[in-house]
């Protein structure tokens, strides 16, 4: 599904306003922060010039790619800063007949620049080189539009500027309570779409591990699994980002002016870039595995398995319920998500096989609201297996198993998951099996 910036952020603002949990704030900026043992101490910076500080058990920099949070920490960006230089044209215009002359599309790419339908009906950006030895402020956005159109058509202006994108991960998502998120800790080129993406993934990931920490049923331990979870996603969604970006290089190849020429010698050259265009492929936008098929191999809080099969191919999804994917999503028969059933804490999903009372013990004495479900729907077991599946918040598998009926085995699982203690047999990689 695409959803273009500048139709969900004002969803988002609407949505974060209506929330009574959130205190939503304009017109104050982050200064400094320091950090002790109970908890983070920020300095803010209001409209009016004044200072006030702020009291928080934790804090998450997600304040974007010159991140002030991620300066106070002294935490380095590794990677390559300063890809290229590109111009950004934001307009409006309602000439689809002009800019959509040869159908609807999202995205127009040509030597001209790339041109991006934001809302399929009024909405605009162009993405484009500018003149060599001439600088960004120097740039004719009316002429970029004029170029990439062929000719003059109404349009207004809503912003133009020169950009630098980078392909950059940050060496820490974190130090002590205060952590990173989104662009605060990695970017990207904007091919493939990973930058905010992997952002909502980094949320999904801390804010139910904050959460579970607040209320005094997980471990500190737990927050200490966010970057060995994260991070190493992040890095693969920049490798993904960056091999996109190589292919728009090959696809700009491919432009020459044959293509433009009337005849059949024009006919034949858009006849044979478009079968190298075609050859080339669209990964950057049908790459599910980098999408739907990332995993936490390596996690502390996650019951591995030692020679698990998890498909890391980055353009093919292949369901899997190995501990630390994404349970497989299905449409159960009245056609909502099987991720609309599950609880908001974690849950136990019994496929075909009877509750673990051991799990369901194991979590009581931790105080954790345990949401137990049982499928028995048959046609399940092709994704599912006959089995039970321990789902976190985030729909990541933190166990699964047969059975569990070892109460010390059931502790061992909770225990891990919740960040009290590390995996330390085999029995708690996988009991029951």
């Amino acid at each position: 599904m695409r959803v273009s910036q500048v139709e969900i952020e004002p969803v988002l603002k609407r949505t974060v306003q209506a929330e009574p949990r959130v205190e939503a704030r304009w017109g104050v900026a982050f200064e400094d922060l320091s950090q002790d043992e109970e908890g983070v101490t920020a300095t803010l910076r209001t409209a009016d010039g004044g200072t006030e500080q702020v009291r928080s058990r934790y804090l998450v920099g997600c304040d974007g790619g010159s991140s002030r949070v991620r300066g106070c920490l002294g935490i380095r960006l590794e990677g390559q800063s300063r890809v290229a230089q590109r111009f950004m044209t934001h307009f409006r215009s309602t000439a689809t007949g002009v800019l959509q002359r040869w159908g609807i599309a999202w995205h127009y790419q040509s030597n001209a620049g790339t041109l991006i339908a934001q809302n399929d009906r009024d909405m605009w950006t162009l993405h484009t080189r500018w003149p060599e030895g001439i600088a960004p402020e120097a740039v004719d956005p009316h002429a970029l539009l004029r170029d990439v159109a062929g000719c003059n058509f109404d349009y207004e202006i809503l912003v133009a500027n020169a950009w630098t994108p980078h392909l950059v991960v940050a060496e820490s998502y974190g130090a002590g309570r205060v952590f990173l998120a989104g662009d605060a800790a990695h970017q990207y080129i904007p091919t493939g779409g990973y930058g905010m993406n992997t952002g909502i993934g980094d949320a999904c990931d801390l804010g139910w591990k904050l959460a579970a920490v607040l209320h005094g049923f997980a471990a500190p331990g737990l927050l200490a699994s966010y970057d060995a979870e994260r991070r190493p996603i992040g890095q693969r969604n920049l490798a993904a980002s960056r091999r996109h970006n190589q292919v728009r290089a090959e696809i700009a190849a491919v432009y020459c002016p044959e293509l433009i020429a009337a005849g059949l010698a024009g006919d034949a050259a858009r006849a044979e870039a478009g079968r190298r265009i075609a050859a080339i492929g669209n990964a950057e936008n049908e790459s599910f595995g980098i999408e739907l098929g990332y995993a936490y191999r390596a996690s502390p809080v996650i019951c591995t398995e030692p020679g698990a099969e998890i498909p890391s191919d980055p353009l093919r999804y292949v369901p899997t319920t190995a501990p630390g994917v994404r349970m497989p999503s299905v449409l159960m028969d009245d056609g909502t998500p099987i991720f609309d059933r599950l609880g908001p804490w974690l849950t136990l999903a019994c496929f075909g096989k009877l509750p673990s009372e051991a799990l369901v013990a194991a979590a009581k004495k931790r105080d954790l609201p345990l949401e137990v479900i049982r499928f028995d729907q048959l046609e399940l077991a092709s994704v599912y297996g006959s089995q039970l599946l321990l789902v976190r918040p985030d729909q990541h598998v933190a166990w699964r198993g047969a059975a569990c009926d070892d109460p010390d085995d059931a502790d061992a699982i909770i225990a891990t998951v919740l960040g009290w203690e590390q995996p330390t047999s085999q029995n708690t990689e996988r009991p029951g099996f």
